[in-house]
């Protein structure tokens, strides 16, 4: 995971190709590397929530419906609380990092 941490708006996101993506967010070029998220047990990349559901499910996470702005899940075992935007198409690598780092060898991120 490379790139530069921007603090904005009292929110910290990485900005993976500094390059091309201003510190605004606005995208600059049309060369970037798209992110996809892949569960690694079935090397089956995850192309809407509907199967980003069924796995996390069967890992033992929970839908959780506080927020419903958000798509949001739960893992009664620990403190997690993985939140996602309500759109598929605004689910960016940042979103992918974090299911990652909570469910270690199961998803990682590949650039295509």
């Amino acid at each position: 995971m490379s790139g530069v941490w921007v603090f904005k708006n009292g929110v910290v996101r990485l900005v993976e190709n500094p390059g091309t993506e201003s510190l605004d967010g606005s995208r600059h070029g049309s060369n970037t590397r798209r992110k996809v998220l892949v569960h690694t047990p079935s090397n089956e990349i995850i192309t809407s929530y509907a199967i980003l559901e069924h796995k996390l499910w069967s890992l033992g996470w929970e839908r959780y419906y506080d927020d419903p702005d958000l798509f949001q899940f739960h893992k009664q075992s620990t403190v997690h609380l993985i939140s996602l935007p309500k759109d598929f198409n605004k689910f960016k690598s940042i979103h992918m990092y974090d299911i990652v780092v909570k469910n270690r060898n199961v998803f990682e991120v590949r650039d295509i």
